[in-house]
C-alpha cells in the first residue's frame, strides 16, 4: 500500500512517543540515539509518569498530554511511534492515522487480527503510513541466515527451540496463552521472513508445567504447514530453567542441499552440499554500523517515509503473523487443525461487524467479498 512521504527527506523526523511506561523508556532510548529522529513530546494517560520519563533522558522540558492529536497540534509532530498495552495499539494508532501522522507500533500490532484489519482500513483510508515494531527481524545474523537458506535449494522444514525463564511479574503472569500470545510472534513472524512462504495451516497443543508460575500456558508445540509443503515446527517454554536459549530460539532450517543452523545469538552455521551459497551483500559482509532490534524498527521507519517503500512489516504484510498466533491459538483451544484462511475469513466478517467508521467499513466489505446495503 502506498503512503504519503515527508516533504523534507533530510531534517529529522519529529515524533511523538505515546507511553511511558518500561518499554516507552527503551524507546525514548532509541529516539534519541537515532540522528535521524527528534522527540518532540510523549503522552501518557499518567503525566506524572511522562514528564518523569522525559527527565530520565534530559527532556524534561518538552511538552506532554493524554492526547494524540492535541499534542501533535501542539508541537508539530510528523509520526508518532505507539508503545501502549495491546488493547490500546488500535484506538491510539486509529486516532495517530487520521490526524495525519504515520505510526510505528510496538508488536503486537493488534490483540486480534479483526481489529489488526480495522487498522489496516484506517491506514488505507487514512493514507498513512502503519508499520509494526517486529524487532527481531532486525538482526545481521538472521539476515546472514535468510541469505544461506536461499541457497538451500527446495525447503523441507525448518524448526525453532525456545527456552527462557523470566519473572516479569505484572499483566504477563496473569495472560491467557501467554507464550503464544506475547513472545511466539517473533519466531513465527522469523519463519515467514526466513522461509520466505505464508503459512497455511497449524496443528498446536500448548500446557502449563505444574511448577509454572505464570496463570496461562506458558509451554507450547505447533507444527505449521507453509506454501509447497513446508513444515516448520515450533518449540516454546517460558517456565524452564537453566540451559536457555536465546531470545531468539535456537534455529534449524533443512534443504535439498544442505542444512542452515542459527542460536539466535552468533552467526549462522551454513552446510550446503551443493557448493558455495554466494558472497553475502555488502551490507552483510562489511563492517558497517547495522542498527538492530527496535533500532532497527525506528530506522525502517524512518526510511519508508522518506523514500515512500512499503517495509516488510507495514500492518498488511504483519497480518499474516497475527494470524499464525490466532490460528495456533484456536488449534490449542478446539485439539483440531486449523486452515490460516477460516481464521482470516472469519476475522474478516468480525472486523466488519464491529467496525463504526463507514470509510472503514467500506474497505473491509469488498475485502470480505460483502455488498454493503446502500
Amino acid at each position: 500500500m502506498s503512503h504519503h512521504t515527508l516533504a523534507d527527506p533530510h531534517t529529522p523526523v519529529r515524533i511523538i512517543l505515546v507511553g511511558a511506561g518500561a518499554m516507552g523508556k527503551n524507546w525514548l532510548g532509541a529516539l534519541t540515539r537515532s540522528p535521524d529522529a527528534e522527540v518532540v513530546g510523549l503522552v501518557d494517560l499518567n503525566l506524572e509518569a511522562a514528564t518523569e520519563a522525559l527527565g530520565e533522558y534530559g527532556l524534561g522540558h518538552l511538552p506532554v498530554d493524554t492526547s494524540v492529536s492535541a499534542l501533535a497540534r501542539r508541537t508539530g509532530a510528523q509520526a508518532v511511534v505507539n508503545v501502549t498495552v495491546p488493547v490500546a495499539h488500535h484506538p491510539v494508532s486509529t486516532e495517530a492515522l487520521f490526524a495525519g501522522l504515520p505510526v510505528l507500533c510496538e508488536k503486537p500490532i493488534a490483540p486480534t487480527v479483526a481489529t489488526a484489519l480495522s487498522l489496516a482500513g484506517a491506514a488505507e483510508a487514512s493514507g498513512q503510513l502503519l508499520m509494526t515494531s517486529q524487532s527481531r527481524r532486525h538482526y545481521r545474523a538472521i539476515e546472514e541466515l535468510r541469505h544461506g537458506v536461499r541457497g538451500l535449494g527446495r525447503l523441507g522444514d525448518a524448526s525453532t527451540l525456545f527456552a527462557k525463564a523470566p519473572h516479569f511479574g505484572g499483566f504477563r503472569d496473569e495472560m491467557d496463552h501467554v507464550l503464544l500470545v506475547d513472545m511466539a510472534i517473533h519466531a513465527f513472524d522469523a519463519a515467514r521472513y526466513l522461509l520466505d512462504r505464508d503459512p497455511v495451516a497449524v496443528y498446536c497443543e500448548e500446557y502449563n508445567p505444574a511448577w509454572s508460575w505464570y496463570a496461562g500456558a506458558a509451554s507450547a508445540s505447533a507444527i505449521f504447514e507453509f506454501t509447497d509443503g513446508v513444515r516448520y515446527v515450533y518449540h516454546g517454554s517460558w517456565c524452564t530453567p537453566g540451559q536457555e536459549t536465546s531470545w531468539n530460539g535456537s534455529w534449524r532450517i533443512g534443504g535439498e542441499h544442505g542444512t542452515a543452523t542459527w542460536d539466535g545469538d552468533g552467526s549462522p552455521v551454513v552446510e550446503n552440499t551443493a557448493g558455495a551459497v554466494g558472497e553475502l551483500p555488502a551490507h552483510l559482509a562489511e563492517e558497517i554500523d547495522y542498527p538492530e532490534e527496535i533500532n532497527g524498527s525506528l530506522a525502517e521507519f524512518i526510511a519508508a517515509l522518506r523514500d515512500g517503500h512499503v517495509p516488510a512489516t507495514e500492518v498488511h504484510a504483519n497480518i499474516l503473523s497475527l494470524a499464525m498466533v490466532e490460528a495456533a491459538v484456536a488449534s490449542a483451544e478446539t485439539g483440531r487443525r486449523i486452515a490460516l484462511a477460516d481464521v482470516l475469513t472469519q476475522a474478516r466478517l468480525d472486523a466488519l461487524a464491529a467496525e463504526q467508521r463507514a470509510d472503514i467499513r467500506a474497505l473491509l466489505a469488498r475485502d470480505a467479498g460483502v455488498t454493503l446495503p446502500a
